[in-house]
């Protein structure tokens, strides 16, 4: 009697669970091109430069100069996504001056400099950067491609 009861609560308990095993998708098949486009290695992973843009000791009074800075800083992020460089941008909450961040698809902080030193908010001081070496998925790269198919209303 013992054998059949667990025979029976396996069975049942099987066939609550097939639907929701029968949900759960299938790994996505390795794709070789796509890894290959966005950089990645036998993980699936890149090497970044992570910037976390901070409030400077010396920022523009509110006014139009303030706000033609803003849009070549807007201006800037969006040269360096279209050239592949930058992948991923937003602001952060303000806590301890932290205002923003970039992930750069660069080789190294050197070349992260380069293209910072581009934005109008480091030029004219109102942010300073702070570098370093990050190391996340490869993935990352799609983050252009695929995010103005997200906004209804393009910022």
């Amino acid at each position: 009697m013992k054998a059949w009861t667990a025979a029976t609560a396996a069975l049942l308990l099987g066939t609550a669970l097939a639907p929701t095993l029968a949900q759960t998708p299938a790994p996505a098949p390795y794709d070789a091109a796509l890894a290959q486009r966005t950089g990645a290695n036998a993980n699936g992973m890149r090497a970044y430069v992570l910037v976390l843009l901070k409030s400077s000791d010396t920022p523009l009074p509110k006014g139009e100069a303030r706000d033609a800075m803003f849009r070549g800083h807007f201006a800037n992020m969006k040269r360096l996504a279209e050239a592949g460089v930058l992948v991923v941008a937003g602001p952060l909450d303000g806590q301890l001056g932290r205002r923003g961040l970039f992930v750069m698809a660069v080789p190294d902080i050197e070349t992260a400099k380069t293209h910072v030193a581009t934005d109008p908010v480091i030029v004219q001081g109102e942010m300073v950067a702070e570098y370093h070496r990050f190391y996340s998925s490869a993935a990352l790269m799609l983050v252009p491609e695929l995010a103005p198919k997200l906004a209804a209303q393009p910022m």
